[in-house]
Parts: C-alpha cells; sequence; structure tokens
C-alpha cells in the first residue's frame, strides 16, 4: 500500500438526474457534450446526449445538473445537432399519441429569455477562474 493520497478516478455514471417533471416551464441553458450511444438501462439499450443543465428560472432557478444523460428521444433530436454548443429553450411536452406519453420538447426561448440567457452567461464568466485560485 502506497503512502499515496490520491485514488484513480471512478467508472463514468451518468451524472445529475434531471428532473423533467419539476422543470416543466423552466427556462434551461444546455451546454451539449456529446451523443452517447448503446446505454444499458433497466428499460433495455438506449442512446442519451449529455449535457450540462443550468435551470435560469422556475423553482429550480440557478441549480446546475451536471453531466445529464438526456434521454427522451424529441429532446435528443433538439440537443444532438448542438454538440460542442450551448443550446436555450424553455422545457415543454407536445401532445400524447395513443399509448404514447407526450413527448418532452425545448420551445424557442422569447427575447427576454435570450437577455436572461446572457445574463446568466456574463454572471458565470465574471465568477473567478480556477485558474487565478492560489494553489
Amino acid at each position: 500500500m502506497s503512502n499515496d493520497p490520491f485514488s484513480n478516478p471512478a467508472e463514468p455514471t451518468g451524472g445529475d438526474k434531471l428532473p423533467l417533471k419539476e422543470l416543466l416551464g423552466s427556462l434551461l441553458l444546455f451546454t451539449v457534450h456529446e451523443h452517447v450511444r448503446g446505454i444499458e438501462t433497466t428499460f433495455g439499450i438506449s442512446d442519451a446526449v449529455r449535457c450540462d443543465v443550468a435551470a435560469l428560472d422556475g423553482d429550480h432557478k440557478g441549480e446546475v445538473y451536471a453531466d445529464s444523460l438526456v434521454f427522451p428521444r424529441v429532446l435528443q433530436s433538439q440537443l444532438a445537432p448542438n454538440i460542442g454548443g450551448m443550446v436555450l429553450g424553455r422545457l415543454g411536452q407536445g401532445t400524447a399519441k395513443p399509448g404514447k406519453s407526450a413527448p418532452w420538447t425545448l420551445d424557442d426561448p422569447s427575447d427576454g429569455d435570450r437577455d436572461t440567457g446572457r445574463k446568466y452567461l456574463s454572471y458565470v464568466a465574471a465568477q473567478a477562474p480556477a485558474a487565478d485560485a492560489p494553489f
């Protein structure tokens, strides 16, 4: 056994769980990282989009869900083309087809929503970067 206090990194997991029902109607900023294919889930093999998600209003305003996996297919289709970028929108639900659940969707942001998104990014950018930390 070594005196080294460090452990090796753990295997990657799904990150923070995104509480879609609680975020319905909220303005969300997705930082889209990657499209992950072939994830084993309790429902079988599925694809997802890995994102960091910031809630910009609503009951969860200010919360950030890091490294979240987004499984709903319509949301995936709206996020996947933007890997490496950011997507701003209001979480909504479409109309359910017979025998199916209503799909989760992102609705286009209003001009006011875009202003909120820019203010959030300015706020985040103003935080002290780790390069300036005293270590």
